[in-house]
C-alpha cells in the first residue's frame, strides 16, 4: 500500500493536523519548497516497497524518446535493498553487447538470463537503472524502489514460465 498521484489512482493528505505536519517538518520554505512541486502536473516520484518472495519478471522502462513514441512514459528507477536473505541477488543491464536479433532469440529458448548480470545484495545495497536498461528483482529482496512517476513497464521474461502481470 502507499501515495500515489497518478491519473487511476490517488493519494490526497487532508487539511487537518497530518498535512500541517507535512509542512511543518519540510523546514525553511516549505512554502517554495511545495510550489515548486506543484508545478508538476502530476507528483514527479513514487517510491514503493517490493518485498520480492520470489523472482519478478525480467523487464525494462523506455526512455525518454522511445516512450513518447510508444505512448508511454519514461521511468528511471532507484533501489535501496532494506533487508535481504543470504542468497538473494538482483538481475541488472546485458553482461555483453548483444543484438536486437539474439535477443529475441534467447527469449525464445528461455535462456536469455544467461545475458544478464547477476549481482549478490545486502541490506544497505543500492542500485540505480537508468530508463532502458533490462533488469529484475530475485527473491528474498526487500526493497525500497524510488522512480519516477511512470506506469510504463515492459515484462519480457518470466523464468521459462508465462508473463505474470501484477495484481
Amino acid at each position: 500500500m502507499g501515495n500515489v498521484d497518478r491519473s487511476e489512482a490517488q493519494s490526497v493528505v487532508p487539511a487537518g493536523h497530518c498535512a500541517e505536519e507535512l509542512c511543518t517538518n519540510c523546514g525553511r520554505n516549505s512554502e517554495r519548497k511545495f510550489s515548486e512541486i506543484l508545478r508538476h502536473s502530476t507528483f514527479p516520484l513514487l517510491i514503493k516497497i517490493l518485498d520480492a518472495q520470489e523472482k519478478l519478471s525480467l523487464q525494462v522502462h523506455p526512455p525518454e524518446n522511445v516512450a513518447s513514441k510508444l505512448g508511454g512514459e519514461p521511468k528511471s528507477e532507484f533501489w535501496y535493498v532494506a533487508a535481504a536473505n543470504p542468497d538473494a541477488e538482483v538481475f541488472v543491464g546485458f553482461r555483453e553487447p548483444i543484438t536486437r536479433d539474439m535477443f529475441e532469440e534467447k527469449l525464445r529458448d528461455g535462456t536469455v538470463i544467461d545475458y544478464i548480470h547477476k549481482i549478490a545484495v545486502k541490506a544497505g545495497d543500492a542500485v540505480f537503472l537508468p530508463a532502458g536498461r533490462v533488469h529484475a528483482i530475485g527473491a528474498g529482496n526487500l526493497l525500497i524502489e524510488i522512480q519516477q512517476n511512470s506506469d510504463t513497464t515492459y515484462r519480457v521474461f518470466d523464468w521459462n514460465g508465462p508473463i505474470r502481470q501484477p495484481a
